[in-house]
């Protein structure tokens, strides 16, 4: 991609505005109290005071409206905690500029290593030195610093105490994100009606679980709605997949696969109407129409096989969802196919429940999240990971310091004033990667237009006391925190006649606020996108190392799977579940990689767009055939396997081999691993899932192997053309 594409969609990116949910009580709540740590500094009669505690509530109520699993108050506290430290800090230092362009730069650095723990952190940094560079400007002492940082921290406390005593729609963010949970999937099993070998995104899954890890208190106040539906959308999906496969599920035409497509319609409702059911806090209702697909039928199409196995266990998965969903009318749970078989039919259907129940009940429930002291010393590791010259959070350290002690200078030589708003621009752009840094730098300047004209005009109009101008940047605030989550430069013109209000409080004159907002703030914004372009940390060329990532857990989640096939006695399910979780964890890395290089103004170095792409949906097939076979694993009482022993035998040093190849640009060969697959094949007569899984995971690899050989200009030509991009 060529620079100038490349800022085109920069800039159209940061300034698009999305059509979102709004949440106006949250919004009012968090309003309500930057409105009274303001008020009650006014009535005391101290607007600097007014404006220092303003930007502790304001910050830390943004904090609050982050995606974070963590207790609200929680965040509130900490992010209040951090911006006393930061502005008492800054005080000390604020006499001498050499001493507070130091400090600045290592309070920056810090900040900027935070986004190693996670973006919630990145951003609580990013607020401590915006209020370091604001808070200073207010003229005082050491013991009126003092006052200001403790100011600051009394508006998070107040932030933290309005979440406990008005709390709105509690538990919400634990349900959005199961309820997304079991919507994905019941789009997937749609999707799957029309294309057997429909791609499935991991990331709602990825979420609900992140949202189900709870502290030991938080499980004992745990809705029970919460508890089990989770464990068992997880045992859903290669169910589904299992089902709709054409290879070892329904044949691809004829009466069965009318039949799957019909159970997999019922399951997707079924699955919407237990999401809705969570979402809304309300009993599960279904339509009739479902129901009778999943009882038996007296004439028709029926399953056999493998199909007809997965069938059952669908069914039994369902029921079960509906009856850990809506515990208060199980009654009205219907009589199913699985229920109502015979003999064997009875047994195997008994047995799925019971384990699908088990297993969900135990996921959902078991997942603590340790307290905040004990997150401390994995904070530091993730840190001590990320510090190193090769590390893009690392660099983007480096260079949001070096930026911020610059445009610090250049906005104290400047002959504006306030020259912090320079620095405090760049700071609240810059983000780890090339694309947002540079959206949110356009949309930066576009809201701070927006928003300083309008607010400059109410005060030339209106020149407003500081009662009103207190009332006008709450209102600003309200409007903020509603619509945050429509677009950076929606927020940037709502902060910057916030801005414009609340130093009106201290009597500052409105037309120098406007000139210098737009002046400096158009400075800080090309220094950050300056700083990119001149230190950047592309992720383009190390697209090849999270390739060999996700391939190396693929690799060991299809192993901890085939060895389960030749060994059902030894088969160890926490071996299989963590080596799953890694793989999607390690497909999201590769994914989020993918997403940033393709809008990176940078040539790729060995591994073209079309062959990425290609790549990706080859190691995409080839976890969706493990999750299949994982769905068929046999009894631990059943027989060894000699031909899956030999193939997971095999298939350990072939993936080595390639991991080492995809990270060399080597090229990949799995001719040993197809002529033991063809040896095993010839001996069960193509007969049993694992044999045909087999064979799909060759194919799989050989997609690999084919999307990373050749010329990647051309290789990239015929992707583009024929292969889709991985989901």
């Amino acid at each position: 991609m060529t620079w100038s594409r490349a800022l085109k969609d920069a800039a159209r990116s940061g300034l698009t505005i999305e059509r979102t949910k709004l949440t106006p009580l949250i919004a009012v709540r968090g309003t309500a109290g930057v409105a009274l740590v303001i008020g009650l500094c006014l009535w005391r009669g101290n607007p600097a005071l007014a404006v220092s505690s303003a930007f502790g509530a304001f910050s830390s109520g943004i904090v609050t409206f982050q995606r974070s699993m963590r207790p609200r108050p929680v965040l509130a506290l900490a992010v209040a905690g951090a911006l006393a430290v930061s502005t008492f800090l800054g005080y000390l230092a604020a006499a001498h500029v050499a001493a507070f362009v130091v400090l600045l730069a290592g309070w920056t650095l810090l900040a900027g290593m935070a986004w190693a723990i996670g973006p919630v952190s990145g951003l609580a940094g990013t607020q401590t030195v915006a209020i370091m560079l604001v808070t200073v400007t207010l003229p005082t002492s050491v013991l009126g610093a003092l006052e200001h940082a403790a100011l600051i921290f009394f508006g998070g406390l107040v932030q933290a105490t309005l979440i406990v005593i008005f709390p709105v729609r509690p538990w919400g963010t634990q349900r959005d994100a199961l309820a997304d949970a079991l919507a994905a999937e019941a789009d997937y099993a749609r999707r799957l009606r029309h294309d057997p070998v429909a791609p499935f995104d991991p990331a709602p899954l990825m979420d609900a679980r992140l949202a189900a890890t709870v502290t030991a208190r938080q499980a004992r106040r745990r809705p029970v709605q919460l508890h089990g539906p989770r464990g068992l959308a997880e045992r859903v999906r290669p169910v589904l997949a299992s089902l709709a496969d054409p290879v070892v599920g329904a044949p691809l035409e004829g009466p069965e696969r009318d039949r799957a497509r019909d159970l997999l319609a019922a399951a997707a409702t079924v699955l919407d109407a237990v999401a809705h059911a969570v979402r809304h806090a309300r009993p599960v209702r279904l339509p009739p129409e479902a129901m009778a697909t999943l009882e038996v039928p007296a004439t028709g199409p029926m399953l056999n096989g493998p199909a007809r196995r997965s069938a059952y266990r669908l069914i039994s998965l369902l029921a079960d969802a509906v009856e850990l969903t809506d515990e208060p009318v199980q009654a009205t749970r219907p009589t199913t196919e699985a229920e109502r078989g015979r003999g064997g039919r009875d047994q195997g259907s008994r047995g799925g429940r019971e384990q699908g129940s088990r297993g969900g009940r135990d996921q959902g429930s078991h997942l603590l999240r340790p307290s905040v002291p004990r997150l401390v010393p994995a904070a530091l590791r993730s840190l001590h990971r990320e510090a190193r010259w090769s590390s893009h959070i690392f660099r983007h350290a480096l260079r949001v310091a070096v930026v911020a002690a610059v445009g610090y200078l250049l906005g104290t030589a400047l002959p504006f004033g306030h020259g912090y708003w320079a620095p405090l621009a760049s700071v609240m752009v810059m983000r780890p990667d090339f694309a947002q840094t540079y959206s949110r730098g356009v949309a930066r300047f576009c809201g701070t237009l927006v928003g300083v004209a309008v607010a400059g005009t109410v005060m030339a109009l209106v020149h407003p006391g500081a009662y009103v101008s207190a009332a006008l940047a709450v209102v600003c605030v309200w409007l903020m925190y509603l619509l945050m989550r429509t677009g950076f430069s929606v927020t940037s013109a709502c902060v910057s006649a916030y801005v414009v209000f609340l130093l009106g409080i201290a009597g500052a004159g409105w037309e120098q606020t406007v000139q210098e907002r737009v002046v400096l703030t158009l400075v800080g914004g090309l220094l950050a996108m300056l700083s990119y372009a001149l230190f950047p940390a592309w992720e383009t060329p190390r697209l090849r190392d999270r390739l060999a990532d996700w391939l190396d857990a693929n690799g060991r989640y299809a192993l901890a799977v085939w060895e389960a096939c030749a060994r059902p006695a030894a088969r160890r399910p926490r071996q299989v579940r963590e080596a799953l979780l890694d793989a999607r964890a390690a497909r999201a890395a590769w994914e989020k990689s993918e997403d940033r290089a393709e809008k990176e103004p940078v040539r790729h170095r060995g591994l073209s767009p079309g062959a990425a792409k290609a790549a990706g949906t080859a190691l995409a097939t080839m976890g969706r055939v493990t999750m299949i076979l994982e769905a068929h694993l046999p009894a631990k009482d059943s027989e060894p396997s000699a031909g899956a022993a030999a193939f997971a035998a095999e298939l350990r040093p072939g993936l080595e081999r390639a991991t080492k190849a995809v990270r060399e640009r080597g090229p990949l060969n799995w001719s040993a691993l197809r002529t033991v697959w063809e040896r095993w094949d010839a001996e069960t007569g193509s007969e049993g899932v694992a044999p045909r899984a087999a064979g799909l995971l060759l194919d799989a690899l050989d997609e690999l192997a084919e999307a990373l050989s050749g010329d990647p200009e051309a290789r990239e030509e015929g992707a583009q053309g024929t292969i889709p991009r991985p989901q």
